[in-house]
């Protein structure tokens, strides 16, 4: 571990801000009934292909890979490109028998890893 009197080996990586998620159900699920789970998540989605202020291209961050598991088991998943906006916001049908835990989780570039859990209750 360096101290403050230890140089360090290079500029230190900017601080990622703290990660902002969304996943929305509606008010009432139904057991058997099809319902959007929309989902939502704070990131820049750098391309690669840009160039800051000084003319040096900036590195590829961007969420690679969403998945959705109800109870441990794969419901939903999407892999992302270049080409997605930032903040992607992406909705994805699902149906459900009786009370379980959907977890939503993001991947990406630079060690990018997010979840979010939330009980589902249909009545």
């Amino acid at each position: 571990m360096a101290d403050a009197a230890t140089p360090s080996a290079g500029p230190a990586a900017p601080a990622r801000p703290a990660v902002r998620a969304l996943v929305t159900l509606p008010p009432v699920v139904r057991p058997g009934e099809p319902f959007e789970v929309r989902t939502l998540v704070a990131h820049p989605m750098e391309t690669g292909h840009r160039a800051d202020a000084q003319g040096v291209r900036v590195p590829r961050d961007i969420v690679r890979r969403i998945e959705g598991r109800l109870d441990g088991e794969l419901v939903f998943a999407a892999d992302l490109h270049a080409a997605i906006a930032a903040n992607p916001y992406i909705a994805f049908p699902l149906v459900v028998q009786a009370e379980g835990t959907l977890v939503v989780a993001w991947a990406g570039d630079r060690g990018f890893a997010h979840s979010v859990s939330v009980a589902i209750k249909p009545r």
